[in-house]
């Protein structure tokens, strides 16, 4: 049986959900097998190149360069064929002000050109938040594109928002991918379609936390302490209700002015998915059970991102919760990732036309770029 791998480099690495979704990705064809190998990867975080190195890389801790992405000379790293990164996202999210390219993390995407620009990779994986179509006032996001696309020998690319409930995540969890493949092996990636199209058919909060249990000595399960006021407050928010449901005694109401975040003290509604699981934020956050008055445990929540148990995160509990917040699904990147094996392949699959968003929240086609 021949085979074609795939060797992986990763930008912006996060504890691995990519590159654990690259791994499981497999495809059979005529005798071949192709799959991806993870062979390098970065990160700023220490706690998270940990992880990294504990789940993706065990034998070869080398491979995960805890630094800041400046620093690396992109001569000096191992040959890679595919290159993924999720750059970071904070200056493009619509929580809170939305900075672009005017923030210190909109241009860290210049990163993944460069590295591009040395290795000339078959393929890329690049990553972020719904809210990148919108940043100043949507030109941050043509610039990309056009960067993207004259980035070394030149890529075909197809972005997409990828509604991860969509396939098989139980969470909404809604994030542009930009596939590029390069422009001189002329093969066109094709958005793979969704694997379940009735919302009554999700994958819920409950079905992926419950089903099955889990085990009490399972890694990164403690439970946060909530003070007597939050239990209280809790106690009448019911299943997917949040902090500014009507029946909440007026004493234990928030005293908040102006806008009202609807994530804040949300219960979980056990029969649909779940609503983002995010890396950050205060009191009210963290993301709150539907039957039981407290947040969930960060296991939880890597269910919810679809990490097996057997993954273990390293780092404080809050460290754990950021990492895993800010993580990409291994099931959707699986899933991705598998359809791109299949280009190369050769192998037709079920697709969908490639579709972002406009500003007003309306989908609108974007089949095809072209910016040369």
């Amino acid at each position: 049986m021949k085979r074609v791998v795939f060797k992986l480099a990763e930008l912006f690495c996060g504890p691995g959900g990519i590159a654990l979704g690259a791994k499981l990705a497999r495809v059979e064809h005529k005798n071949t097998i192709y799959t991806v190998q993870p062979v390098w990867a970065n990160d700023i975080n220490e706690d998270t190149c940990k992880t990294h190195i504990r789940n993706i890389h065990p034998k070869n801790s080398p491979a995960v360069v805890c630094s800041p992405v400046e620093n690396i000379d992109f001569n000096k790293i191992e040959s890679f064929n595919a290159l993924a990164f999720g750059f970071p996202c904070n200056d493009f999210s619509v929580v809170g002000e939305q900075r672009g390219f005017h923030g210190k993390y909109g241009p860290l995407y210049t990163y993944g050109v460069k590295a591009i620009n040395v290795h000339n990779p078959k393929w890329f994986f690049a990553e972020n938040v719904s809210g990148l179509q919108s940043a100043n006032d949507g030109q941050a996001f043509n610039k990309i594109l056009k960067d993207l696309e004259k980035a070394g020998k030149g890529y075909q690319l197809t972005p997409h928002l990828y509604k991860f409930e969509q396939y098989g995540v139980p969470q909404c969890r809604h994030r542009i991918v930009i596939i590029g493949i390069r422009k001189d092996l002329k093969l066109e990636f094709k958005v793979p379609a969704p694997i379940i199209t009735n919302p009554k058919e999700y994958l819920s909060a409950q079905q992926a936390i419950e089903v099955p249990p889990i085990l009490g000595d399972a890694y990164n399960n403690e439970t946060t302490k909530q003070s007597s006021k939050v239990i209280e407050r809790l106690k009448h928010i019911p299943p997917g209700e949040n902090a500014w449901y009507e029946g909440i005694p007026e004493k234990l109401r928030l005293n908040v002015k102006g806008a009202r975040m609807s994530q804040i003290y949300k219960r979980l509604d056990p029969d649909k998915p779940s609503y983002t699981i995010t890396g950050s934020g205060g009191g009210g956050t963290h993301v709150y059970h539907w039957r039981e008055d407290r947040a969930l445990t960060n296991r939880e929540r890597a269910r919810l991102q679809t990490f097996p148990d057997s993954f273990v995160f390293e780092g404080s509990k809050e460290s754990v919760r950021k990492q895993i917040g800010m993580a990409v699904p291994p099931k959707g990147v699986q899933i991705i990732i598998e359809a791109v094996l299949k280009t190369f392949a050769g192998i037709h699959y079920k697709c969908v036309p490639s579709k972002l968003t406009n500003n007003n929240g309306a989908e609108a086609g974007q089949a095809h770029f072209n910016f040369l």
